[in-house]
């Protein structure tokens, strides 16, 4: 056993030889990482994104509201993502409040970055009297961009790698995974959270009148995603004690199976809040 998992990870392709570094530049008083680039691109191309479906017949706030968005958006991801991730997988932290405010030593819960968008928005909308599902619906069409970055940012730190040992052709050696080849898990959710999604999402707001129908942009974007995830997991090493639960599911796959069926449930019922868009100007619906 031991000599046949030794061959194997000697084939496999080694993850230093890729030289890769968590570190983009370093002026050494300070340095800029990938992960945190990962995050500023998502939310930069994520608001150009945006601002390119608002200006299209319909759109549910304006180039204003997209704007203050950004900052209510980028608090929602931070601390979201943060106590999702406490919460979720390691509430020991509770113990010692200080260590949940060390965000540099890494630890985001994507499922828990949901939850605080999906309040900044429902704040944001409220304040500003907007229709905060149609805006949800908006935002989730650019949700997979940070999606996509953030796990390319995962797989440059070497992190969150995939479950092992496998022997398929692209299998890689992780620093602090063992000496066992492991599916690049990183790899095939940056494809289907953020490639493989946005292009479904941008299909169906392009292509369809589904922009019109509050909510189904949204329930796609929680049923692909909380289905890729879901499926994933097969490949992913879950968090240590979390692999697999009393009920027989990993920590991820059970975070996702609210999200498939609460975004089934928008799909299924956003004809019946069909809207009527009207016009700034004329007597014709936009549609």
């Amino acid at each position: 056993m031991i000599l046949s998992l030794t061959a194997a990870a000697s084939s496999a392709l080694q993850f230093e030889s890729l030289g890769l570094s968590k570190v983009a530049l370093d002026l050494g008083f300070f340095q800029i990482k990938w992960y945190s680039l990962a995050y500023i691109a998502g939310i930069v191309i994520g608001w150009w994104y945006l601002l390119k479906l608002l200006a299209q017949p319909g759109a549910p706030m304006t180039r204003r509201h997209a704007d203050d968005f950004v900052f209510y958006a980028t608090l929602g991801i931070i601390l979201g993502g943060r106590l999702g991730y406490v919460l979720f997988y390691k509430p020991a932290m509770l113990v010692y409040p200080l260590e949940v405010l060390k965000l540099w030593e890494g630890g985001m819960s994507f499922h828990g970055g949901v939850l605080g968008v999906t309040l900044a928005i429902i704040w944001m909308s409220w304040r500003q009297k907007l229709d905060w599902l149609r805006v949800h619906d908006y935002v989730a069409c650019c949700a997979p961009f940070g999606l996509f970055f953030g796990r390319l940012a995962n797989f440059v730190n070497g992190e969150l790698w995939g479950r092992g040992p496998t022997d398929v052709p692209w299998a890689i050696v992780f620093p602090d995974g063992g000496p066992i080849p492991r599916h690049p898990s990183q790899l095939y959710e940056a494809g289907l959270e953020g490639v493989l999604l946005f292009l479904i999402l941008a299909l169906c707001f392009w292509k369809t009148d589904a922009r019109y129908q509050p909510g189904k942009l949204t329930g796609i974007f929680l049923t692909g995603y909380g289905a890729f995830r879901f499926f994933v997991e097969y490949f992913r090493q879950p968090d240590a004690g979390l692999e697999n639960l009393s009920w027989g599911l990993s920590m991820g796959q059970t975070l996702c199976v609210p999200m498939v069926l609460g975004g089934i449930f928008l799909i299924v019922t956003a004809k019946g809040r069909r809207k009527r868009v009207e016009p700034v100007a004329g007597t014709t619906s936009v549609a």
